[in-house]
C-alpha cells in the first residue's frame, strides 16, 4: 500500500470513527491498522484536545476526546501537496461543537510521515487555534 492509500484508508475510517455517534459509541479496532504501534500524534496544547499522544492507547484517547468535542468534523476538501512520506495535506474543515453547537470553518495543514504502510508520525498545523478553542468553550 502506497503512503497515499494508507492515508486516503486512514482518513475513511476516521470518517466512520466520528459518524458513530460519539463518546463511547465507536471502536478505535477500524482505525488501528493504519497507525505504527509506536505512532506519535503532536497536537497543538491550546485545543481542547492537546498534547502528545503516543501509540495506540494514546490514538485511542486522542479519538475519544475528539469525539468529545466534535459533533461533526467534516472534512470539506483536501488537497495532498505531496504524494509520498513525509505527505503533506491541507484540508479545509466544517466542524460542530458537541458541547455548544457553534459551527466553524478552518483550515488544517499536516505533516505525516508514513513507514512500512503505516502511519508513525503526525503533525497537524492549525490556522487558529485560539477562535477554535473559544468555540469548544461553553
Amino acid at each position: 500500500m502506497t503512503a497515499l492509500e494508507v492515508l486516503e484508508g486512514m482518513y475513511a475510517a476516521e470518517v466512520d470513527y466520528l459518524a458513530a455517534g460519539g463518546p463511547g459509541q465507536a471502536s478505535f479496532a477500524p482505525l488501528a491498522p493504519f497507525f505504527a504501534p509506536d505512532v506519535v500524534l503532536h497536537q497543538a496544547e491550546s485545543l481542547p484536545y492537546g498534547g502528545v499522544w503516543r501509540g495506540h492507547d494514546g490514538m485511542e484517547r486522542f479519538f475519544l476526546r475528539m469525539s468529545r468535542t466534535w459533533e461533526r468534523f467534516d472534512l470539506v476538501e483536501q488537497e495532498f501537496l505531496t504524494r509520498t512520506s513525509p505527505l503533506v495535506v491541507l484540508t479545509r474543515v466544517h466542524a460542530r461543537v458537541r458541547a455548544t453547537g457553534r459551527e466553524l470553518e478552518f483550515p488544517i495543514l499536516q505533516v505525516i510521515t508514513v513507514e512500512d504502510g503505516r502511519i508513525t508520525e503526525v503533525r497537524p498545523f492549525y490556522w487558529d487555534t485560539g477562535t477554535i478553542a473559544a468555540a469548544c468553550s461553553a
